[in-house]
């Protein structure tokens, strides 16, 4: 146990770390594609194999805090769940969504311990829930709370970083974690339950998000790139035994983790098109009316589907 709490506190180092470099508005050098990325999916396994020659690769523990280097010009793209993009739009950053992915619904779960009782999201009523702000998990709550006929105020929310979740989770201190892979994966240990995941809520949907400065400035750069996370992810996907031997120690994790994560939450890239504008601008205006981002954002209007031939 001790180990994997360890794991995740070094993913989420590395994290931070990846992440403290700047960057310039003009997009920097245009022979270099600055990728944003996560500890898992596509992007790391293309990282593994070493294919992207021309990316230079910064590492971020969750979609908000790669959104937050995207405004600073430290990238010029990264890969984020279905929330981020609209707190980063609500924040004033600038980009363009050209590829998302096949729905991942069980890639996101809420966790309790099995001593806890608890059977249903309803007994969660009055509980402390853990999650991290702005990720993919704040719209999986949206909708949970809906689907049980709950308010916010009716659960007890802590908005903690994966590292700073599952000691809080472990202790006793939060009474349900609602988590994404690999930490989820990381955190099915023996005492752990799935209370729920995404399935009938939430797609869970990865998109891909380009600076405008990239698109203007590096347009032959992405598609390079775009091209190749298409390819890795579909060789990833038609070959899982090579996959989780070149992930794992990209990711830190044992193979066993690795090869469940993947297993339920890798999906191919998929286009960009109307459908998923407005399956994207439905969250936002769900967080709107929720008051969680300030007023009406226009999401929609970030879909660029200029790519979408590499993905069909």
């Amino acid at each position: 146990m001790r180990r994997i709490v360890a794991l995740i506190g070094m993913l989420a180092l590395a994290g931070s770390l990846g992440a403290c470099g700047g960057g310039e508005k003009d997009g920097g050098d245009a022979k270099e594609l600055k990728v944003g990325y996560q500890r898992f999916g596509g992007q790391s396994l293309l990282k593994a194999k070493g294919l992207a020659k021309s990316a230079k690769w910064s590492l971020f523990e969750s979609g908000p805090a790669l959104t937050e280097a995207l405004k600073a010009g430290a990238i010029d793209i990264g890969q984020t769940g279905e929330a981020p993009p609209i707190f980063a739009a609500a924040g004033g950053t600038k980009f363009k969504i050209i590829a998302t992915s096949a729905p991942v619904p069980k890639g996101e779960a809420v966790l309790v311990k099995e001593k806890s009782g608890f059977t249903s999201f309803k007994d969660l009523k009055g509980k402390k829930v853990a999650l991290n702000k702005g990720s993919n998990v704040n719209w999986l709550l949206v909708k949970l709370l809906e689907a049980n006929g709950m308010k916010i105020d009716d659960i007890q929310v802590q908005y903690l970083k994966p590292a700073e979740a599952r000691p809080a989770f472990d202790n006793g201190q939060v009474d349900a974690w609602i988590i994404w892979d690999p930490y989820f994966a990381l955190a099915e240990q023996p005492g752990v339950k799935v209370l729920a995941d995404a399935t009938g809520l939430a797609n869970n949907r990865e998109y891909l998000l380009v600076s405008p400065e990239a698109l203007k400035n590096k347009p032959d750069l992405v598609r390079e790139y775009l091209k190749l996370y298409r390819e890795v992810t579909d060789w990833g996907i038609a070959n899982p035994d090579e996959r989780v031997k070149l992930i794992a120690p990209e990711l830190k994790i044992p193979e066993d983790v690795a090869r469940n994560a993947l297993a339920r939450s890798a999906q191919p890239l998929a286009p960009v098109d109307a459908a998923i504008g407005d399956e994207i601008q439905e969250i936002a205006d769900g967080f709107t009316e929720l008051q969680l981002i300030p007023g009406k954002v226009d999401v929609k209007s970030l879909i660029d589907p200029t790519y979408a031939d590499l993905l069909k």
